[in-house]
């Protein structure tokens, strides 16, 4: 059986699983599907594919997913890789059926010529309570510190009805949760034929799937949260109560210098208007640490911004430069602050952590249960149950207390 290695965001975890369907049953074959966000991502990659091929030298490796795309020729230069897929291919079955034939490595072709999503129909995410439905790829912006768009080519939407249509095979199939995935979510949609924003999208869902118990969005960016997703979060309970915003930092300057399209008061407005929707409502969020001239003012706003947004899954990332984006080319930051600025901003966020947890306690939740006894409440909460039920099942509970990251519970 074909063996899929998977590193980096909810997407991957989907195309990882469709990849499964397009390869078919192969016992010789071990798929890297690589991340590009940091240097560190790909340096994993590459570590795990010469491991890999240390310990199963007979086995053929295909390394695909964004670092294979936007840095193909450090792939091909691998003694260990046999083959470099690229990300307009890896879904498609005709890749994976004509790899014997083809000699010496492929090339991955120019992802900027994409105009579509090649996903073959998913039935089961092995190993996983939740099911994950692809709806968009790619992305139009262009960060100044991001090199994904060059992994993974213009936005592009699928439509409506084939994403319905993969949420109610997975349905069927027993998942109680779907997530959308995307690589800009909020971005779906203007690219179809009868162009629909996100959150009609999310809302024709709810009404055409109503034996759907949840759904969760990925990754957002709040500036583009259309009228339709708002009145969403307002309105329907099956739309779980929790977002994770791409912020990246809380400076107005550095916020430009990025080339983001918010300035620090859209996020707090956001957060603040998101909330007042939805009072129960939680927030992760990515900040970077130490962008290209960055200096300790510049850095304290964006700590600030973790408590004045309320902040309680925080994703706090050292600046990474990212070989042919402008950000690269910036006057950097001590390496060293970048790290203490990074470790800053985690510790503020293990606190505001602590602080949801802590108000948890004495709380009677539903969580769906997942692997090794975990189970999530809407709010994404990880809760230890003292008698976990089997992966996939709702239980009610009652948090007893909070250990590290984790709450602990009584079944009731």
């Amino acid at each position: 059986m074909t063996e899929i290695v998977t590193f980096g965001c909810r997407l991957n975890i989907h195309e990882s699983e469709a990849m499964k369907t397009a390869i078919g049953s192969r016992d010789d074959l071990t798929v890297v599907n690589s991340c590009a966000v940091t240097a560190e991502a790909a340096r994993q990659a590459r570590q795990t594919i010469r491991r890999l091929k240390r310990e199963n030298p007979e086995r053929q490796i295909a390394v695909t997913g964004c670092a294979a795309q936007t840095d193909a020729s450090r792939f091909t230069a691998m003694p260990e890789v046999d083959f470099v897929v690229g990300n307009a291919e890896k879904l498609k079955a005709r890749t994976w059926a004509s790899l014997s034939e083809i000699s010496g490595k492929l090339v991955p072709s120019d992802i900027m010529a994409a105009d579509d999503i090649a996903l073959p129909e998913i039935e089961r995410f092995e190993g996983r309570a939740r099911g994950f439905v692809q709806i968009q790829n790619g992305c139009d912006h262009r960060c100044t510190f991001c090199i994904i768009p060059f992994g993974r080519g213009n936005s592009r939407s699928l439509p409506p009805q084939t994403v319905i249509a993969q949420i109610r095979r997975l349905v069927e199939a027993g998942y109680k949760e779907i997530v959308l995935t995307g690589v800009d979510l909020t971005s779906y949609g203007p690219d179809l034929a009868d162009p629909l924003p996100l959150g009609t999208l999310v809302r024709r869902i709810l009404r055409e799937v109503p034996e759907l118990p949840r759904l969760r969005l990925s990754s957002i960016d709040s500036i583009e949260a259309d009228s339709d997703l708002m009145r969403a979060l307002a309105e329907e309970d099956r739309l779980m109560p929790h977002l994770h915003l791409s912020l990246q930092a809380g400076d107005d300057l550095i916020l430009k210098r990025m080339k983001r399209r918010h300035l620090r008061q859209d996020a707090i407005r956001f957060c603040a208007e998101a909330r007042r929707l939805r009072p129960d409502i939680v927030f992760g969020a990515d900040l970077i640490a130490g962008f290209p001239t960055e200096d300790e003012a510049m850095f304290t706003r964006s700590l600030d911004l973790i408590e004045e947004c309320g902040i309680t899954y925080l994703h706090a990332f050292p600046f990474s430069p990212r070989p042919g984006t402008p950000a690269a080319r910036m006057p950097p930051v001590d390496g060293t602050e970048v790290k203490q600025r990074a470790a800053r901003l985690r510790e503020a966020g293990d606190r505001a952590m602590a602080r949801f947890l802590g108000g948890e306690i004495g709380e009677t939740r539903e969580i769906l249960m997942e692997r090794g006894g975990i189970g999530r409440t809407t709010q994404f909460a990880a809760v230890r149950p003292d008698r976990p039920d089997a992966a996939g099942s709702f239980m009610r509970v009652r948090i007893e207390a909070h250990q590290g990251r984790e709450l602990t519970a009584t079944a009731l």
